[in-house]
């Protein structure tokens, strides 16, 4: 009766989750140290902004005229917030979707047939098996060398690239480690890309989150013959709710123009941008500079917060976060399992970390998001490190 999809989504919950629905369900409290919804950590755009800015887009919205590729005016706002990051991407090049999730799908379905291989990062986000499940394709992974600030293994990329690979995926900052790609490592990417005629789908959405360097590395800055660059207002502007998020194209104008194309037929399939949410997008934008200047203060602030405390303890390690929302923390004691220590630390302090095998880590590791507020940080990874202690 169902599909082959519906069998491989009928997955158990695993021990850690089911722990946790059991301590909701008993009226317990959970600390979640790995939600990146930063809504959940008492950051918030501007509500005086939003007051404005949402009324005045809903009243340009009342008539609907839909453009597959997203409302002028929004993808003109993005352009500008591009140019100042010094980039020149034309606004039809742009296309908006309804976040980041969903551009990956478009990419796929754009880039590859099924049973056609996508090269990404490993450690990896749990997500991606799910829409590479539903687009039909393939992941395959690339390492990321922990001992050297997990910098792109790039002999290994090469290496892992078949005649049914279709696209290389690079997240940076990236999603667990927290890794920045430098200006070389990204070149030598793109001469990868460039030597096997590939596309870099090219993932920034922790941009604005930088704790070293001005401004981020971006293929789209190299001579790669085609980029798709991902990026939205979720994590940039703390409006996960808005579900505002883009692709931009950038590369030889063949290819360009024939991704414009399909992507327009692709998202005028479903139009499911929200027409408000694209008119509020310029003063979404421009109105908070100020707002965002004053997040990445707070975010650097937590960021240096939990560096500070999980370096306290001798059994742990890790490379300190250059970007992003995320630290993946290795547990140099090899008497302690990583899914035990998660299941045991929920369970005597209502403490929820991932085990470092939901992102592919070699054992053994633990992930977790250092934007929590100080306080619970302070107060969640000083028991976190004596969980570890056997006295």
């Amino acid at each position: 009766m169902f599909s082959k999809i519906a069998d491989r989504f009928r997955e158990s919950t695993n021990p850690l989750y089911r722990e946790r629905n059991d301590l909701l369900k008993r009226g317990e409290k959970v600390i979640d140290l790995v939600s990146g919804n930063v809504h959940q950590h008492g950051i918030y755009y501007p509500d005086s902004i939003l007051k404005k800015a949402l009324p005045d887009a809903a009243g340009a919205s009342k008539i609907y005229r839909p453009d597959p590729l997203g409302q002028a005016i929004a993808r003109e706002a993005i352009r500008d917030y591009y140019r100042e990051e010094g980039l020149s991407i034309p606004f039809d090049q742009i296309v908006l979707t309804p976040g980041t999730s969903l551009s990956y799908w478009y990419a796929f379905k754009l880039l590859a047939d099924p049973g056609d291989e996508i090269l990404c990062p490993r450690p990896t986000y749990p997500l991606f098996d799910s829409i590479a499940t539903l687009a039909g394709v393939d992941l395959s992974c690339y390492r990321l060398n922990e001992l050297h600030r997990w910098t792109l293994d790039l002999k290994d990329l090469e290496s892992k690239i078949t005649s049914k690979t279709r696209a290389i995926i690079l997240i940076s900052p990236h999603n667990p480690t927290g890794a920045v790609a430098t200006q070389e490592e990204i070149e030598g990417l793109a001469a990868v890309a460039s030597r096997h005629r590939l596309p870099i789908i090219s993932d920034e959405v922790f941009s604005p989150f930088l704790f070293q360097g001005e401004k981020l590395p971006r293929p789209a800055a190299t001579a790669a013959p085609l980029v798709i660059t991902l990026n939205g207002l979720s994590k940039m502007l703390a409006l996960p709710g808005a579900k505002i998020g883009w692709m931009a194209i950038t590369g030889e104008p063949s290819l360009v123009k024939k991704s414009i194309g399909t992507l327009e037929t692709i998202s005028d399939t479903f139009l499911p941008v929200n027409e408000a949410a694209q008119f509020a997008v310029p003063a979404l934008l421009t109105k908070g500079k100020s707002f965002l200047a004053s997040y990445q203060l707070e975010i650097r602030k937590r960021c240096e917060t939990a560096i500070a405390i999980l370096s306290r303890a001798p059994r742990l390690s890790f490379h300190k976060p250059e970007g992003g929302f995320y630290i993946a923390v290795r547990i140099n004691d090899p008497n302690i399992d990583e899914e035990a220590f998660a299941l045991a630390l929920l369970r005597r302090h209502h403490i929820l970390v991932h085990p470092g095998f939901f992102y592919d880590l070699e054992p053994s590791h633990f992930v977790i998001s250092f934007v929590s507020d100080v306080a619970i940080l302070e107060s969640t990874l000083g028991k976190l490190i004596g969980s570890l202690d056997p006295h």
